[in-house]
């Protein structure tokens, strides 16, 4: 793909989230002209209650675009990595996984900190991860995108009863995890940023260091390994960085489903297959799609708000059946 075609698409994302980010800190209960927005940031001095309001949302405007970002990154992972085109972290079990250790670790443990959410919604998606993984290789074949899919559902069928069946008999579990279950940034403080910000950071770094290995993984096994490539090592790797991304990101804002689906779709289609710009593509436009979505939940559920994982499940359906009937999405 021509460079000067991914520049401009890089210039008009960004441009995007900036845009994306000034609604966010400006749509509300209470409305805040954009200009004023500009007022509040740059005049320290200006203490009016518009400016209160708009410096009260800036963690949250942040923490929705490291969690888009974060998505939007582990869907294209997973998606490379097993050559499934239809692979994202709900799709394939992992947010459940997330959620029935978070759940566990509620009602067993009394885990309340971010840190705490964070370490038992890893250890969830990576459990989850593996047995997705090892359940889809039995048989012939190995681990086709389909075999995946189907052990990735019947994996989160599963787990979601088992998080029921240890919710259900404790009020306060389910109290807890009720708000969390849903998907939403708006609980976001800057001690929840500073804890997700370093699990983003390696993820995200890593992913862009791998970006060539998975143009060449691509390729198919055999011509990968002809060419010198570990084909299992860059998938382990990929798949770390993945569970990373999304276990991270799934527990400090629950979990948010379609953001990892949706965006490398969209922007596979605009911008081809090579690794190596779609992942940082897929990262802001993650980050687009969550801000906007949330400030579409505000603006919706006006003078209350809608959670961003409802209206995220609501734009994503129908967009990827559209997607996958009208694009025809070739195999990775």
């Amino acid at each position: 793909m021509k460079k000067g075609r991914i520049t401009v698409g890089f210039i008009i994302v960004l441009a995007g989230l900036f845009f994306c980010a000034a609604l966010s800190l400006a749509a509300g209960a209470r409305f805040v002209p954009l200009g004023d927005v500009v007022s509040a940031l740059t005049d320290k001095s200006m203490e009016s209650f518009d400016a209160v309001v708009v410096r009260e949302r800036i963690p949250r405007t942040i923490f929705g675009i490291l969690i888009g970002c974060s998505l939007g990154i582990s869907g294209t992972l997973m998606q490379s990595i097993t050559r499934n085109p239809i692979a994202d972290p709900s799709v394939l079990g992992v947010n459940s996984g997330a959620a029935f250790f978070v759940v566990c670790g509620i009602a067993f443990f009394g885990v309340s900190s971010a840190y705490e959410f964070i370490f038992f919604a890893m250890a969830g998606a990576a459990v989850s991860a593996l047995l997705v993984y090892g359940i889809g290789s039995i048989g012939y074949g190995g681990a086709t995108p389909l075999k995946l899919v189907l052990a990735g559902s019947a994996s989160a069928t599963a787990l979601s009863s088992l998080t029921s069946i240890v919710m259900m008999p404790r009020d306060r579990v389910m109290d807890t995890f009720r708000f969390w279950q849903i998907g939403s940034v708006s609980g976001a403080t800057y001690e929840k940023i500073w804890a997700f910000a370093p699990f983003f950071g390696i993820g995200a770094v890593v992913s862009i260091i791998l970006s060539p290995q998975l143009n060449i993984l691509a390729l198919g096994d055999e011509a990968a390994a002809g060419l010198g490539a570990k084909h299992a090592k860059i998938r382990l790797i990929g798949a770390i960085s993945g569970v990373l991304l999304c276990g991270a990101s799934t527990a400090v804002a629950g979990p948010i489903g379609f953001v990892g689906l949706m965006v490398p779709h969209v922007l596979r289609l605009i911008f081809g297959n090579d690794m190596r710009v779609l992942i940082p593509m897929s990262a802001l436009g993650g980050a687009v799609l969550l801000t906007l979505s949330d400030v579409a939940g505000r603006i919706i559920g006006s003078p209350g708000e809608t959670e961003v994982g409802i209206v995220t499940a609501v734009i994503g359906g129908p967009a990827f059946v559209i997607i996958a009937m009208k694009a025809k999405v070739k195999a990775i």
